[in-house]
């Protein structure tokens, strides 16, 4: 099942991904997270980095490469584009399989398996966008045949930035992380009206309630989206000063309103089985929107063709 995170900038989309994330591995469940934010630091917000990973943004060519597999409505690597549907002969992948992508890019932090886009660096400026990293993680959730029970969590870029991509329909829930101030909600408004467009699933986590006032503010302008909230966390603060410790386990000293949180945010995730067929359907639409917009412009071929029509979502992997 695949999760993103979303939210206004300094709203604690980064901390509430980590926690989820090390919830999920506390419990035992086989989790990868993913930092996809132009500031990336996931890897700090699970505990620290142990084993990192090259970045993902910084090897499409060959990501392209092993995912196209064998696919020939796909001539070469370089005739992908992120927006590229699976098809019969593409390279799927299982969660955190024993395949060459997952063998180079996924490292560690606190006891997380961890993938990352990349940094915008200094070779970035002035000549490509953010989204030409993300586009590695739009091609990997594109060839990525999770289950029931496996876990990918997803650490967006923050505001309504988000919808400048197709990522966005790869999810099976989206949590909003909001807090209870009105340019807290500005973004839960924004998202929520892009996302029904769609069919998105959306949920708001109120994030940084202090009292009941914030609790009620946050339902008054919310409403039936509210999932669920944190309250101000003296343990989360020790976290982000490097004093609460490292690990899934060290969850276990989480103020436990907070901890039962995190139980509500899974039991959403595992409520809603995975619908492949409006998952494909997505994939599909926005990879020609894409086409007619830009790509076969850009790479003078027909890529309305790579679109294979007997191809069956869900239908296992060969990896």
């Amino acid at each position: 099942m695949r999760v993103a995170f979303v939210g206004k900038g300094g709203s604690g989309k980064t901390t509430l991904s980590a926690l989820f994330s090390r919830h999920l591995a506390r419990s035992g469940a086989p989790v990868l997270a993913i930092d996809g934010d132009i500031n990336q630091h996931l890897a700090e917000a699970l505990g620290g980095t142990e084993e990192p990973a090259p970045p993902l943004g910084a090897h499409v060519p060959e990501i392209k490469t092993l995912l196209r597999g064998d696919n020939p409505r796909i001539p070469s690597p370089e005739a992908m584009i992120k927006t590229t549907p699976p098809g019969r002969g593409s390279r799927l992948l299982r969660p955190l399989g024993d395949d060459e992508l997952h063998r180079r890019h996924v490292g560690r932090a606190g006891g997380v398996p961890l993938m990352v886009t990349g940094e915008f660096d200094e070779s970035d400026l002035g000549v490509a966008c953010y989204h030409s990293k993300l586009g590695a993680v739009e091609l990997y959730l594109g060839h990525l045949m999770d289950g029931p029970g496996e876990y990918v969590v997803v650490d967006m870029t923050a505001g309504a930035d988000a919808f400048a991509s197709g990522l966005f329909t790869r999810f099976d829930l989206t949590f909003l992380v909001a807090e209870p101030t009105r340019k807290g909600v500005s973004v839960y408004r924004q998202y929520r009206d892009h996302a029904e467009q769609f069919g998105i699933r959306i949920a708001v986590i109120g994030n940084k309630v202090t009292g009941e006032d914030d609790l009620l503010f946050l339902k008054e302008q919310v409403g039936d989206d509210l999932l669920t909230h944190l309250v101000h966390s003296p343990w989360i603060r020790a976290a982000e000063q490097g004093r609460a410790g490292s690990g899934p386990d060290a969850l276990a000293s989480l103020e436990p309103h907070n901890r039962h949180a995190l139980t509500v945010l899974r039991e959403a995730v595992d409520s809603h089985p995975r619908d492949w067929d409006h998952l494909h359907r997505h994939a599909v639409e926005f990879h020609l929107r894409n086409v007619h917009a830009w790509a076969d412009a850009r790479t003078g071929g027909d890529l309305a063709a790579q679109v294979d029509p007997d191809y069956v979502p869900g239908g296992g992997a060969d990896a």
